[in-house]
């Protein structure tokens, strides 16, 4: 939150986010959810990698998937969740 806060000092036009849920608990991460959720609804536009993908989810706007440092799929969220092949194959889902 911390970091988040002192990104947020400098006004931002984009938030770049990586792994902002990583090795936090689970009260700690729900806040820092609805932290994220919050400033979308502001209009920032926050560019998030995150491995937790049934989070990432309910959140993002558009997802790209990446194996090997290379995109294997894009698509709205929506799409994602009815590509179970791309979720079996690339998310462990």
């Amino acid at each position: 939150m911390l970091a988040i806060g002192r990104a947020l000092m400098t006004n931002p036009d984009c938030l770049i986010m990586d792994e902002p849920s990583e090795g936090l608990a689970p009260i700690i991460i729900q806040g820092l959810w609805e932290a994220i959720s919050t400033l979308k609804k502001e209009g920032l536009s926050i560019l998030l990698v995150e491995q937790n993908a049934h989070l990432a989810l309910k959140l993002v706007d558009y997802v790209h998937v990446m194996s090997k440092g290379q995109v294997v799929y894009s698509a709205k969220p929506e799409e994602l969740r009815a590509n179970d092949e791309i979720k079996s194959n690339y998310l462990g889902i």
